[in-house]
């Protein structure tokens, strides 16, 4: 039996019963500490929150029952000022010792100190929720005030409390007599534009306020923000939703309402008088654009006109008019519209280039009719350059201790077009034991590399795209190149890379990216390092050469300290490597089989990668903003690698290995197609407590050119984004319990769940299970234990489960996880809760929230 498992929730339990008793033992004689509150109607028991939160008093949060930040709050001291002057006075001795040993003045800071410092408890925590008659009473209101708004006009409130006098504590129960609902009978209309009155007409059955639909507050401010959106994107610019009322008649109509839809002029002050002003439709007369105002300049210095907007300068225009026209959409002779201005607003802002910009409209005084608008857009240009710069350390299962830096620089307006041309830098110094360096140094990997990127606000393209990607979805152009090199870090890899992609976003809150081409060359320098990078593997084909060692050539082995004799790295395991292929050692058919997969997994880890590839991402999400709680999101990518150089292999005579494969560069170029389908979802549960959920799936399969999976391309399961329970690539593939220093694999499978809750001011926590793995499929992988042969595989999903801190500075949030591994399809026998407990727990560290 594991007693690990049965400590935690006894030492738990121990710590709810001590710290559960007398919640209330600082309240005085006639306070009392609500400790529940429910709502019924007609005898119902209530449970919206929108209801409950009618309410003026609230009961203490509670953490699994336990009222954690009340129990905080009475850790302080109360009039602990007093209580200190108190202690001090108390004895005469005491005095005069704290004055000799700090001062006078020290022990007057002592005691400021003492109470900021019960101050900060008392903010951390949460003061008792006590009974409050008055607010008992104002919730009484609330309550029929809701149920008023909704339609139940007689609705009629009371409450009852159980006292309980020994244990000081109250429980409230209001009770609502709805009584009948109101329907309403008929509308009808009274507006006095006949401007708004056209316009109303053509929108009038989309309201949600109709006839035979019960009454509704809510639905009605729904309307008026509806109908005032409508109205100031169809020219109305002078109207507000304030002028928008509802007059609802109730009287000798039987529970039926007869409402009345009421807009008015609005009103005009010329000195005493007030005068009712009927409203028009305006029209765009003139657009004035000014791209170099700093906020004090007077006297323009120049002005281009360019179809139909007018440019002025106070000094050198520097921005290519046509590209500047392009972030505009106010138009010439168009009604005015509130979404024209926003898209200008938004399209500027994203191009870098300029500070937010400031979009005035004034009547145009050229105008007898009044109608006429002019557009003024003052723009502020940022800095020509900028630069920043950032400093970190870092650990990993290769580095010890690494020290990394991150610079770059960005030039705005390179080309007059807006463009921004961004040239970023990387570098890490770091120590590691890697058993290939023989020097005995601190510093001994280093890790650099540079990219530079370069960014259109517009589509660059040798064909009109106007049709499909309009200028109102923010059309962007990018075109990167970059590259990394790795020095006595594992196989030392020289990465370099280009691409070339545009994205969009053809609705608020949908984007897509389409990348034309994404070009990758992985270059390993040290590809005989693998069997010291790659220990695991290793021990396997050691193990091997030990069980026939009279077989192994002795120029392949050495001896050990203790006095074993095993392969040289890398000539021993080259040699040995050889001699398997060659079929002149004489291995048992398991042996063959993992030998086969050793060398299969060697030749791939360490085999140069040329991938062109093509991909198109989808992404959705519902968040209105950074503080919506409340939301889902999709995403979806697919790539597509090869075949635009097979279209071409034979035309180009491209050398072809002896299984027929194509070579560029001598570089057999990989061919797959891969995608990724990922779901997150959120629920705000109220009280800053949240559950979220994410399910993940992808996959890739070879074809073609390969038979493989490029490293850099294939899945891995673990870490702190993952499944918890498991570092970064120990976990999988399948059922093989991480055989491979790195385990990847071509399909993946994730499951993630999290209910968020906050302990106290910044600091939250979350509970977590975690569920996925991955397999081979459709690939050249042939162990059972790894690839995936049907839906019976999904019994193979490892459960990981436990806890997290994560503590909120505004910008974002540091994040703690701490995994439990609950199933692991790897163990051998039981597979449930083996090995639950804190010296098999993985700590993980992250920046925000996982998903």
């Amino acid at each position: 039996m594991n007693y690990g498992i049965t400590k935690l929730p006894l030492i738990l339990l121990i710590t709810f019963l001590f710290f559960s008793c007398d919640v209330t033992r600082k309240l005085s004689d006639n306070e009392f500490l609500i400790t529940d509150q429910t709502i019924t109607s007609s005898d119902t028991l209530v449970t919206d929150n929108e209801i409950h939160s009618q309410l003026s008093q609230k009961t203490n949060t509670r953490l699994f029952g336990f009222p954690l930040k009340l129990q905080i709050y009475n850790l302080a001291q109360t009039k602990p000022e007093k209580r200190f002057i108190n202690w001090v006075g108390k004895r005469k001795q005491r005095k005069d010792r704290l004055v000799s040993i700090l001062s006078k003045r020290q022990v007057i800071q002592l005691k400021k100190f003492w109470v900021n410092v019960n101050n900060s408890i008392k903010n951390t925590g949460e003061p008792p929720a006590l009974f409050d008659e008055e607010k008992t009473e104002l919730s009484l209101e609330k309550l029929e005030s809701w149920y008023w708004n909704h339609g139940w006009f007689n609705a009629d409130a009371d409450y009852s409390i159980q006292n309980d006098s020994l244990a000081k504590t109250v429980k409230i129960d209001y009770k609502i007599n709805p009584g009948v609902l109101y329907i309403i009978d008929s509308i009808s209309e009274n507006i006095e534009s006949p401007a708004a009155d056209s316009l109303y007409q053509l929108i009038k059955k989309k309201n949600k306020i109709r006839v035979g639909k019960p009454y509704n507050t809510e639905e009605f401010n729904s309307d008026r923000d509806f109908i005032s959106t409508y109205f100031r994107n169809h020219g109305l610019y002078h109207f507000e939703k304030e002028f928008i009322s509802f007059y609802a008649d109730t009287l000798g109509n039987d529970q039926k309402i007869n409402l009345e839809l009421i807009i008015t002029n609005r009103s005009e002050t010329a000195g005493d008088t007030i005068t009712s002003v009927p409203f028009k439709v305006h029209k765009i007369s003139e657009i004035n654009i000014f791209p170099d105002y700093d906020g004090t300049s007077r006297n323009v210095k120049d002005s281009v006109r360019y179809k139909n907007t007018n440019i002025y300068t106070f000094g050198n225009l520097k921005l290519n008019p046509k590209v500047l026209s392009n972030f505009i959409f106010i138009e010439k002779d168009s009604l005015y519209r509130d979404i024209d201005r926003a898209r200008t607003n938004n399209r500027i802002s994203e191009t870098r280039i300029f500070k937010y910009p400031n979009i005035l409209y004034q009547e145009d005084p050229r105008d007898s009719t009044g109608t006429n608008l002019v557009a003024n857009i003052f723009l502020t240009p940022k800095e020509r350059y900028s630069a920043n710069i950032s400093v970190d350390v870092s650990q990993s299962n290769i580095q010890q201790f690494g020290i990394g830096f991150n610079t770059s620089v960005l030039a705005r307006n390179v080309f007059r077009g807006a463009e921004t041309l961004e040239l970023s830098g990387r570098g890490n110094f770091g120590s590691s034991r890697d058993l290939a360096n023989t020097k005995d140094q601190f510093l001994d990997i280093l890790e650099y590399g540079a990219d530079l990127r370069l960014n259109f606000p517009r589509i660059i393209s040798p064909f009109s795209t106007q049709k499909i990607i309009k200028n109102t979805m923010s059309p962007f152009t990018s075109a990167s190149v970059g590259f990394s090199t790795q020095q006595n870090i594992g196989l030392d890899r020289r990465n370099l890379n280009a691409i070339f992609g545009y994205r969009w976003k053809p609705k608020p809150r949908t984007s897509y990216q389409l990348d034309l081409m994404n070009i990758q060359f992985v270059n390993n320098l040290n590809a005989a390092n693998f069997f010291n990078v790659f220990r695991n593997s290793y021990s396997e084909l050691n193990q091997i050469s030990k069980n026939n060692i009279n077989e192994v050539n002795p120029e392949f082995l050495f001896e050990n300290n203790e006095g074993e004799l095993d392969l040289i790295i890398p000539t021993g395991t080259n040699g040995f490597i050889r001699a398997i292929n060659n079929q002149s050692i004489n291995l048992s058919v398991e042996e063959q089989q993992t030998a086969n997969s050793l060398i299969e997994r060697r030749e791939r880890l360490t085999e140069n990668n040329l991938i062109v590839a093509s991909n198109f991402t989808y992404d959705f999400s519902s968040r209105r903003d950074i503080y919506d709680q409340d939301f889902s999101q999709f995403r979806s990518k697919i790539e597509w690698a090869g075949n635009l150089l097979s279209l071409f292999a034979k035309p180009l005579n491209l050398e072809q290995t002896p299984e027929g494969k194509y070579r560029l560069f001598d570089v057999q170029y990989s061919q797959y197609v891969k995608t990724e389908l990922n779901y997150i979802k959120h629920w705000d549960l109220g009280n800053k407590q949240v559950l979220a959920a994410r399910a993940y799936g992808g996959i890739a399969i070879p074809y073609g050119n390969a038979k493989s999976i490029p490293f850099s391309r294939s899945f891995f399961a673990g870490g702190p984004n993952d499944n918890r329970g498991w570092r970064p690539y120990d976990l999988g593939p399948g059922s093989t319990d991480a055989v491979n220093d790195f385990n990847e694999a071509n399909f993946k499978l994730s499951f993630n769940a999290e209910y968020r809750f906050n302990l106290f001011g910044s600091l939250n926590s979350a509970l977590f299970i975690d569920a996925g793995n991955i397999w081979n499929v459709f690939d050249n992988i042939e162990d059972p234990k790894a690839t995936f042969d049907g839906l019976q595989d999904l019994s193979e999903l490892s459960v990981a489960s436990g806890f997290g801190l994560r503590y909120d500075i505004e910008f974002f949030v540091i994040r703690m996880d701490l995994g439990f591994k609950t199933y692991n399809p790897g163990n051998e026998g039981s597979k449930w809760f083996k090995n639950y407990n804190f010296s098999n727990a993985v700590l993980n560290f992250g920046i925000n929230y996982p998903f």
